[in-house]
């Protein structure tokens, strides 16, 4: 079996806006296979600032991967633990690989074009009008479900944004969901959490910074507002951990970002935790190109949840691979009609 591992750098179209500054690039790393004529391809989605493998030693990682390739899956992902977007780069290239067609990786009525996923449409950070227009180009789209970063500019402002929402759609019509990604601090979220409560919303990601168990759980005790777990799942690895704290905390919802906390095996071991302690869950991308989109939408597909899924829609970058996946009124669809821009695959690999 041959292996090669190639750095992309994926380029944002507008500068996107979270809590953490603002994003123009991203970087990526495609690892190909080849064995027996057939070619596999995986995306290990590295997040800058946020991936708990964002470590100096990440490309020596990559290289060790090539070079141990025929380690085989299951000894590469028991070795990978403290590198969850190798592991998930891993296992879409083997999964990639006995197929006739290597962006098939699970059968669903999904893949078949018959049954698009239900996502929500992302309203990024920035300026007042800025969100504002956004959001009614969200809904001009045909979007049901709407998700608002908020946390990095002024509480009054994002708290009007989105009573103009409630103006005019109610909680039946739109479902409104933020994500704060850490920007309250524990002594203030309990109030801000009340405010947005008289919002008729969803659920609120991560309102506290991750790291601070007893707050998150006295918050989740107390809160008017279902909270959802994001970046707390970061870097928990052992599964007794996983336990630990999920039992600890209790959250409403926990979100899985398949490249942030070990692939399909780790996601599915937090999903299993999680329906054990009677605790929700779905599923959101972390700006992966529409490889790693792809192959987290099919997956997803399999699962049941017919929750709205934090899925990407693939258009946020100016040099992404070009692919089946399109978005019509608010659903993720693999379009029959459509096909992989392999060129562009076959120039990233050489």
């Amino acid at each position: 079996m041959k292996a090669i591992f190639k750095k992309y750098i994926l380029n944002f179209k507008n500068p996107s806006g979270t809590s953490r500054g603002i994003l123009k690039t991203k970087e990526t790393w495609f690892l190909f296979l080849e064995q027996d004529g057939k070619k596999g391809v995986g995306e290990c989605g590295l997040f800058r600032g946020l991936s708990y493998d964002d470590v100096p030693g990440y490309e020596d990682k990559c290289n060790w991967v090539v070079s141990n390739i025929n380690l085989g899956e299951a000894e590469l992902l028991k070795r990978l633990s403290y590198f969850p977007s190798i592991q998930f780069g891993v296992e879409q290239a083997f999964l990639s690989l006995p197929s006739n067609d290597p962006f098939h990786l699970f059968d669903s009525t999904f893949l078949e074009g018959q049954q698009p996923i239900s996502i929500n449409g992302l309203v990024w950070m920035g300026d007042k009008e800025f969100m504002h227009q956004q959001i009614e180009n969200k809904l001009k789209d045909g979007f049901s479900c709407i998700k608002m970063k908020i946390g990095a500019i002024d509480f009054d402002t994002e708290i009007a944004l989105l009573t103009s929402i409630r103006e005019r759609y109610s909680k039946d019509e739109i479902e409104l969901r933020v994500d704060a990604n850490g920007a309250f601090s524990a002594e203030e979220a309990l109030a801000k959490l009340e405010v947005l409560s008289k919002l008729d919303l969803h659920s609120i990601e991560q309102p506290i910074r991750q790291g601070q168990w007893n707050e998150m759980k006295d918050l989740c005790a107390k809160t008017p507002l279902p909270i959802a777990l994001d970046e707390e799942l970061i870097g928990v690895v052992d599964v007794t951990k996983k336990v630990t704290l999920l039992q600890t905390i209790q959250p409403q919802y926990i979100i899985l970002k398949p490249s942030l906390v070990g692939g399909f095996a780790g996601s599915n071991e937090w999903i299993t935790i999680a329906e054990r302690n009677n605790i929700g869950w779905w599923v959101t991308s972390a700006l992966e190109s529409n490889i790693g989109l792809n192959a987290i939408a099919q997956w997803t597909a399999t699962l049941g949840n017919n929750m709205p899924q934090g899925l990407g829609t693939g258009a946020l970058f100016t040099n992404n691979v070009n692919s089946p996946l399109e978005v019509r009124n608010g659903g993720l669809f693999y379009s029959k009609s459509k096909n992989w821009n392999t060129n562009l695959i076959d120039e990233i690999c050489i």
